[in-house]
């Protein structure tokens, strides 16, 4: 164990769930899970805080559950995911002509050239949320991915400015703070988020993170090293719940339930031949539901998405051709069945999901290394990229914390199936085994999706 690290905090924020994630850095450089603790999300819509109240009681029951995993945590500082539609980005230039020119440019004088982008003019009513350098120039020397150690007279950089509304911003801290919590960051989720699933090569090849979530899909775009551009769309996997729910006649809980169990982002793929028989309510008859008609309703609002996500590269020059590494697909939402053969079909871009395995130590629970903890995740490797280049003040003296074993192991619950279906033709015993392999994946069981308390699904 190593205790020469800090203990990171990520507090992941979402439309249906909230996590709190605890992690350290061990010798090798993989994070270490120290504490874990999530909870249902009734405050947030598309991201943004709208009821501090509610969203207060879930960050509580959050951290409650992660000091249940782990009775010596001390939290009191935490990073902060921040998506919702208010999220805008912008492209600057700045500069600065060196005193001391026979000297090497210095950490000092990059943290100026970063500090001054912050007086950049912006609209009334929003606010600065992060300043990330692109490529670099020094004299005449352009596309530098790090000046430090060169010597000249003026040292620049393109910029990439993001924005969020001032109000959105400030119920976020306040909800973190009456619980008890310091922000000590707000980082863009998107930038979490890629953090977490991908490596140098990706960035290197091109990659555009498509990060759909339970309230919005969040991207990021980089090519040859620098991030291009982000953009939150203000659609995710709740918006699909409730397409389901008004387009079939169903509760919002059974929406949800069939479309984690049986929906497809296919309609093609879907068994024309296989239905879902939804108990009536108050005695009303049972109502069967095409498994090809809830496939036709996914992929209707997952082509949106897509389109969207196509129009941001096109926006930006960065088409089928140039991004080499594709799409990657994380978030609650990237778990939908043929979601990766819809995104190829749609963008023409080689597509695959985003796990936040590659940067955890091995021995974690499998539950850590779904995508919907991709945020949470990389919320804890921005802490330690801050940490690493001495970004802000940390703690010197760090607790000894071992890992608990809940967080080494974790027991197969019983499977339990609400929702049964009737399947017409010779393939109905080889379906129903495959539900149920598909099903036993899932370690929380039903509860969870009546409680609707995670956005795996979107």
């Amino acid at each position: 164990m190593n205790n020469e690290q800090p203990i990171i905090v990520g507090l992941d924020i979402g439309t249906t769930k909230i996590a709190a994630i605890a992690g350290r850095k061990n010798e090798f450089g993989k994070l270490e899970i120290l504490g874990f603790g999530r909870a249902n999300s009734n405050g947030v819509k598309h991201g943004q805080v709208l009821n501090i109240d509610e969203t207060i009681k879930a960050i509580r029951m959050a951290l409650d559950n992660c000091f249940a995993s782990n009775p010596n945590l001390d939290i009191s500082e935490v990073y902060v995911g921040i998506a919702g539609h208010h999220i805008k980005s912008l492209q600057t230039r700045g500069d600065i002509v060196r005193h001391d020119t026979h000297d090497e440019i210095t950490q000092q004088e990059i943290d100026q050239l970063i500090s001054d982008q912050y007086k950049t003019y912006i609209p009334a009513g929003d606010q600065i949320i992060d300043v990330i350098p692109q490529e670099f120039t020094v004299d005449n020397f352009q596309n530098i991915p790090n000046p430090i150690g060169y010597g000249g007279v003026k040292v620049g950089a393109n910029f990439h400015i993001i924005t969020g509304d001032k109000n959105a911003i400030r119920n976020i801290n306040r909800a973190v703070e009456k619980s008890g919590l310091i922000t000590k960051d707000l980082v863009l989720q998107p930038l979490a988020s890629a953090a977490a699933v991908m490596g140098s090569e990706d960035m290197e090849a091109g990659v555009a993170i498509v990060d759909i979530g339970g309230g919005t899909t969040d991207l990021a775009v980089f090519y040859e090293g620098i991030l291009k551009h982000t953009a939150v769309i203000p659609f995710g996997g709740e918006n699909i719940t409730n397409d389901i729910k008004g387009g079939l006649g169903v509760l919002k809980t059974q929406a949800e339930q069939m479309k984690v169990q049986f929906g497809s982002a296919l309609t093609n793929e879907a068994n024309s031949n296989a239905y879902i028989t939804i108990p009536g309510l108050r005695g009303m008859p049972a109502k069967e539901i095409s498994v090809k008609n809830l496939a036709h309703i996914i992929q209707a609002r997952m082509n949106e998405i897509l389109d969207f996500v196509n129009y941001h590269l096109k926006q930006v020059g960065l088409d089928s051709r140039m991004l080499n590494g594709g799409i990657v697909l994380t978030g609650g939402g990237s778990q939908l069945k043929h979601l990766i053969q819809l995104t190829e079909f749609t963008t023409g871009l080689n597509a695959r999901i985003g796990y936040p395995n590659e940067h955890l130590a091995a021995g974690h629970i499998d539950e850590l290394a779904k995508p919907m903890y991709s945020t949470c995740l990389g919320l804890i490797l921005k802490g330690y990229s801050d940490y690493e280049h001495q970004r802000k003040d940390f703690e010197k003296d760090f607790k000894k914390v071992e890992i608990p074993d809940t967080l080494k192991h974790l027991e197969e619950p019983e499977e339990i199936v609400a929702i049964e279906t009737s399947v017409v033709g010779a393939q109905a015993m080889a379906n129903r085994r495959g539900l149920k392999d598909f099903w036993g994946k899932f370690k929380d069981g039903i509860i969870d999706l009546f409680k609707e308390e995670d956005d795996r699904h979107l």
